[in-house]
Order: C-alpha cells, then sequence, then structure tokens
C-alpha cells in the first residue's frame, strides 16, 4: 500500500519564527506613520493590545499589507523606532489587528518590566 505524505514548507521567512520575549497585556497609545501608495505620508493614533520586547499588537482602522514599513512612536515615553508588518489578524469593530515588529528595539521602549 502506498501512503501519499504532504510535502512540507520551509518557512523561511523571520515572521515565522517563535515569539520571542515575554508579552504583556497592556493599552499603550501609539501613533503609527508610513508612505501610502501614492508615497502620501499617513499618521493615525491607535493603542497596542499587547506587547513584548520586540514588538507589539496594535489595533488599528486603516488597512494595511503584510511587510510594510512604519514608524511608530509610544506616546507615553515619546520614544518611536522603525516597524513592520508581520501579521494581521482580523477586522474588529475598532479596527485591524496587526502583529508589529519593532527592527532595533530598545529592551525599555514600552517603559514595562518585561
Amino acid at each position: 500500500m502506498q501512503v501519499k505524505v504532504r510535502e512540507t514548507k520551509r518557512l523561511g521567512s523571520r515572521h515565522h519564527e517563535k515569539r520571542r520575549g515575554r508579552r504583556m497585556n497592556s493599552r499603550v497609545p501609539v501613533r503609527l506613520e508610513w508612505d501610502d501608495e501614492t508615497s502620501k505620508r499617513v499618521t493615525a493614533e491607535a493603542h497596542t493590545r499587547v506587547v513584548n520586547p520586540y514588538g507589539c499588537m496594535v489595533v488599528l482602522k486603516h488597512e494595511l499589507n503584510l511587510e510594510h514599513r512604519l514608524a511608530l512612536t509610544n506616546l507615553i515615553s515619546n520614544t518611536s523606532n522603525a516597524a513592520i508588518i508581520v501579521w494581521k489578524g482580523n477586522q474588529r469593530p475598532d479596527g485591524w489587528e496587526y502583529g508589529v515588529e519593532l527592527v532595533a528595539p530598545e529592551m525599555d521602549f514600552w517603559g514595562l518590566e518585561l
């Protein structure tokens, strides 16, 4: 009897790695800035749902694509960091859920002990 085995896909992208660092539910006000498809600068304020030393889950009314680059500013500490969209969740009444990875994170970016 011949058994058909599914091929496994290699997860070559760094975005499929296991989560790093400890996560904490935390609602932090943030500002996100990015260039749209016409190179116009877009600015939006939002809030996080979950943070960790390497990024966050943010809720945003705008729809963005995976791997979209942006600037993320923590409005409590007024610190900014380059970031990238690495996960797109569901659309909720208050906006889209996104996983955002900080490109060069400061370990105290959120001002929390993680």
